[in-house]
């Protein structure tokens, strides 16, 4: 972190828009039936919020109209509570300095822009700033990590990637296939422009599909990406109960790997309905910050909880007043 920084804690996926498409009655400003709320944020000192757009299969066939009525809920039910949207550099740089609360905005899961560019030309003209190719599945554009077959992108994937790194819209392979994310290595290091994994943790701590691999995760070291360390219990330990304590050996790994600096988190609050026992909801992050405190230096505690994802975001963020 720069001196003066004082954005505090960058959490990188949650799914509180998907849930609150679903139940309109939900209240982001104090609602206990979200994760993420404006006074949990408060609690737990978040600054820095991405929210996904993820379309559940309740919704019917996904569709551009189901992502466009999530960004209409971010400004109507999020944004008017004071949560602004960062869309450049310079919206990031006015946050750290005056410590408000912010937002950004994801697409996990490409298969509401239908494969048509002009849709996803659309969703960066509203802030859209993160994609996540797949989810679990295949779509039009990839296959994701739970698709048996194991394949990569298709040709219309393979452009919607080049229109991500003309558009500034970094790729999220939290879910993408294996075939998928070497793939993406090639391309990504043509263009010269890194990805992230916004919520994944280490397979040779808890073998999970949805976990990186060793290979994968030095892979995003060497290109200067980051891995969103994340809160879903499945892939933090296989048992029933878990423990935030059960984190560490994913962060000491992943550290033994060379990647101490390119460690961040992504909660995935609001997208599970079973949770760390200790670490519930974002008012909880101080406690993690605490648990943090007494295993690592503070400087490393800094960088994991913002840092590193703040120096990404000044380099990789569109350049912009």
């Amino acid at each position: 972190m720069k001196e003066g920084d004082v954005l505090k804690i960058v959490d990188f996926h949650c799914d509180v828009l998907s849930k609150i498409q679903l139940d309109r009655s939900l209240d982001f400003k104090c609602d206990n039936g979200l994760d993420v709320n404006l006074e949990r944020m408060k609690q737990g000192e978040v600054q820095l919020q991405c929210f996904a757009i993820f379309l559940s299969e309740k919704l019917g066939p996904p569709g551009i109209e189901h992502i466009m009525e999530q960004l209409d809920l971010y400004q109507e039910r999020i944004a008017s509570e004071g949560i602004g949207l960062i869309r450049n550099t310079a919206d990031l740089e006015r946050v750290i300095a005056s410590g408000e609360k912010a937002g950004m905005l994801s697409i996990e899961g490409a298969d509401g822009l239908e494969g048509d560019l002009f849709y996803l030309r659309l969703c960066y003209e509203r802030g859209v700033r993160f994609l996540g190719i797949t989810w679990n599945y295949a779509n039009w554009a990839a296959d994701g990590v739970m698709e048996l077959r194991n394949g990569g992108f298709t040709r219309k994937g393979l452009e919607l990637v080049q229109a991500c790194h003309e558009l500034g819209i970094t790729l999220d392979v939290s879910h993408l296939s294996q075939k998928g994310f070497w793939e993406l290595i090639e391309l990504s290091e043509s263009a010269k422009r890194p990805f992230i994994a916004s919520h994944s943790n280490a397979y040779h701590i808890c073998a999970h599909a949805r976990n990186l691999h060793d290979e994968q995760i030095r892979a995003i070291i060497d290109s200067g990406g980051r891995i969103g360390v994340t809160f879903v219990p499945w892939f933090v330990k296989d048992s029933t109960v878990v423990h935030s304590e059960d984190l560490l050996p994913h962060l000491d790994h992943i550290c033994q790997l060379g990647g101490e600096k390119h460690i961040m988190f992504g909660s995935d609050f609001d997208g599970i309905d079973t949770h760390i026992d200790d670490l519930r909801h974002a008012g909880d992050y101080y406690k993690w910050v605490e648990t943090l405190l007494k295993h690592y230096p503070e400087e490393l505690v800094k960088g994991w909880m913002s840092g590193n994802a703040l120096e990404f975001l000044r380099m990789w963020l569109p350049q912009g007043k």
